[in-house]
C-alpha cells in the first residue's frame, strides 16, 4: 500500500503530464517550454523539477518504473522456463498494456517528432534494457553475453512492432505483431 505522500506525488505528476500533453498537441514538443508548462499547471519551475529531471521526462517518466517492473516480472518467472519464452511472455503483457492505453500512438508520434525527445527516449530505453538484461542474466544457466543478446533481440522485436503499429495508425493487431516478431527471432539453441 502506498502512502499519502506517494499518492499525492503521483497525482501531481499525472496532472502535469496531462497539461503538458495538451500543450504539446497544440504547439509541438520543441516549441513548448518548461515555463509554458508550469504556467499552465499553476506551479513553480522549482516544483516542476522536483517531479521531472528534464522536460522530456514529462513524456517518458514512466519508462523507469516500467523497467523495474519488467525486471521483477522476469525474475519471478518459473526457474525451468527458457529465457526467450519468459521475455516473450512478460513483454507481451506490457505490450498489451501499451495497446490498451488511450494515448500510446500520440506519444509515439510525439517522440518521433522531436530530436531531443527521441534522444532521451533512446537513453532511457537503453537503461531499461540493461536492467532487464541483468534480470535475464540472473536466470539459471545464462551468461551475461547471452542475456544481453536475448534482451537486445527482444528490444529490436518490440521496436519493429511499434513502427508497424504506428504505420497502421494503431489499427494493426499489436499482440499478433509481438508474437510474430518473437517467433521470427526465436533462438534455436542457447537461452532456450
Amino acid at each position: 500500500m502506498t502512502g499519502l505522500r506517494e499518492r499525492t506525488k503521483r497525482a501531481v505528476r499525472a496532472e502535469v503530464v496531462e497539461v503538458a500533453r495538451r500543450l504539446f498537441a497544440e504547439r509541438g514538443f520543441d516549441e513548448t517550454t518548461v515555463d509554458d508548462i508550469v504556467q499552465a499547471a499553476g506551479m513553480s519551475k522549482r516544483s516542476f523539477f522536483r517531479y521531472f529531471a528534464v522536460k522530456e521526462d514529462v513524456v517518458l517518466g514512466e519508462i523507469d518504473f516500467m523497467g523495474e517492473r519488467i525486471a521483477a516480472e522476469i525474475a519471478a518467472r518459473p526457474a525451468g522456463e527458457d529465457a526467450w519464452t519468459g521475455l516473450h511472455t512478460v513483454l507481451r503483457t506490457w505490450e498489451q498494456r501499451i495497446d490498451d492505453e488511450r494515448q500510446a500512438l500520440e506519444r509515439l508520434r510525439l517522440i518521433e517528432s522531436s530530436p531531443s525527445l527521441r534522444a532521451r527516449y533512446h537513453q532511457k530505453r537503453d537503461e531499461t534494457r540493461e536492467q532487464i538484461a541483468r534480470a535475464v542474466a540472473a536466470r539459471p544457466g545464462l551468461d551475461p553475453f547471452t542475456a544481453d543478446l536475448l534482451t537486445a533481440a527482444a528490444g529490436a522485436a518490440l521496436d519493429c512492432v511499434a513502427r508497424a503499429w504506428a504505420r497502421s495508425d494503431g489499427r494493426a493487431d499489436r499482440l499478433a505483431l509481438v508474437d510474430r516478431a518473437f517467433a521470427l527471432f526465436a533462438p534455436t539453441r542457447a537461452g532456450r
